[in-house]
């Protein structure tokens, strides 16, 4: 018998009546199991179809369990809707994936491979009737950096045979592959560019100036490729987690102007325009897909630096750990920054605007560009610059043109040095120098020049 709550403080364990025993899982009744293991299986069930047994689990933003069905559809969801909603690449395009062996690329190059593959299967069913709907075309872009880098050749040559055979491995339509020495951005002004880049880099002392330098070569270099080959986008692999790296790292470089410019989905102030399709997806996600649909990734390059990239990266990377959705909020308080006119693809002619990609200008209210911005561009990393100025010296015309950054990490402070460093320049990044000075001496004239439409008195 129980003491009926008296709340005498019985110490005997006898204040329960028998039928208020505590069922044990043992004494349960098969509905209380079953209700439990209900719960337990829905607590691991995928979030998307809520029909099966979730196996893969990431963390971040819209992070959860999933499926690998889902998993998958979610991650190229986020890429689609991306590509989609900033008109990245429209059925007239020739695009070039940037392909690094990462990754971030390597999904970036498969889901584009994807998008294309079903728009070849639409081309094909409207045979017969209506082609309105063309393919756009995809090619592949390798720069090879050993020549700046430590790496044996036959390391370089495993790496570049590797990515071969994962291009040829690709669903139609054959994807063209162009393996580039990074040193190509010197070929038009001389015949030897390895020594040129060599002597170049050897002549910045910073190391994270030197780390900068040979991104913005990089790029050059594939804007290069895409120029001479016909390309009209670009394709680049950056997704959330080194976006996130990049604007810690610009904001400790005193690149807080120009920060917005480089981390949109679209820049349009290249010759050849760059998009960014998985600038919502975080690097574990990306790797979490390599490893389940055993997409091959290649080693390249990968040498440590003591500069602020390689600390900020390692910052970011606990950051991560500590909490999963660092690398979204880092992302996201930076896409509050207001961005450049350029950063918005511009809108076909009307004769060469096909219906899909006017349908889709149309949804997503995409405005035209009337023309590109007024702002003055750094000759090295191609940054927005605020305010420009121009000296009296000759010799110090090109540093006036590059941004504060670029002037404190890169380019010499010595006046034989800086001669020395502006020789082994490559001419695009001289002519950039030069396009900048005619556009500040065109601005201080301005009002004394005519307009077209003026006559002379």
């Amino acid at each position: 018998m129980a003491c009926n709550g008296s709340g005498t403080g019985c110490q005997s364990g006898c204040y329960k009546d028998d039928t208020d025993d505590n069922l044990t899982t043992e004494n349960k009744l098969p509905a209380d199991v079953n209700g439990d293991d209900n719960h337990c299986r829905h607590r691991t069930r995928c979030l998307k179809c809520k029909a099966v047994e979730a196996t893969v689990f990431t963390g971040g933003d819209g992070g959860g369990r999933f499926c690998a069905d889902c998993f998958r559809s979610n991650l190229y969801g986020k890429f689609k809707l991306a590509v989609t909603s900033n008109a990245m690449i429209s059925p007239t395009d020739k695009v070039l994936v940037a392909f690094s062996g990462g990754p971030s690329s390597r999904v970036a190059l498969q889901f584009v491979s994807e998008m294309q593959l079903k728009a070849q299967k639409n081309y094909d069913a409207t045979a017969n009737r209506d082609r309105s709907f063309p393919v756009f075309g995809v090619g592949v872009a390798f720069v090879d950096e050993s020549e700046v880098h430590s790496v044996i050749s036959a390391v370089t040559d495993k790496a570049v045979e590797d990515i071969k055979q994962i291009v040829s491995n690709l669903p139609p339509p054959i994807k063209e592959l162009h393996v580039a020495p990074i040193s190509n951005v010197y070929s038009t002004k001389t015949s030897d560019g390895k020594e040129m880049l060599k002597s170049l880099i050897n002549a910045v002392g910073d190391a994270t100036g030197k780390e900068d330098l040979l991104s913005h070569l990089r790029m050059l270099s594939l804007q290069k490729i895409a120029i001479d080959n016909g390309y009209t986008k670009l394709v680049l692999g950056s997704c959330t987690s080194r976006i996130a790296c990049h604007v810690l790292a610009a904001t400790v470089k005193g690149q807080g102007y120009s920060l917005a410019a480089d981390i949109q989905y679209a820049d349009a102030r290249w010759e050849v325009p760059v998009v960014l399709p998985l600038r919502d997806c975080p690097l574990q996600e990306l790797s979490i897909l390599c490893n389940l649909d055993s997409l091959k990734t290649v080693e390249t390059f990968n040498e440590t630096s003591a500069g602020i990239n390689s600390l900020i990266s390692s910052f970011v990377k606990i950051l991560q750990e500590e909490n999963p959705s660092r690398e979204c909020t880092i992302v996201r308080t930076a896409g509050k920054l207001t961005p450049f006119p350029f950063n918005r693809i511009p809108e076909a002619n009307a004769d060469d605007a096909d219906l899909a990609s006017q349908r889709r200008h149309k949804k997503f209210n995409i405005k035209p560009i009337e023309s590109l911005p007024p702002e003055s561009f750094c000759p090295i990393c191609n940054s927005p610059i605020s305010s420009y100025s121009n000296p009296e010296s000759s010799r110090e015309l090109f540093r006036a043109a590059c941004c504060p950054s670029c002037q404190y990490q890169i380019v010499p402070d010595e006046p034989s040095s800086m001669d020395q460093f502006y020789s082994y320049l490559p001419e695009s990044i001289i002519a950039r120098a030069k396009h900048g000075n005619q556009k500040w001496i065109r601005e201080k004239i301005q009002d004394c020049l005519l307009l077209d439409d003026e006559d002379e008195v």
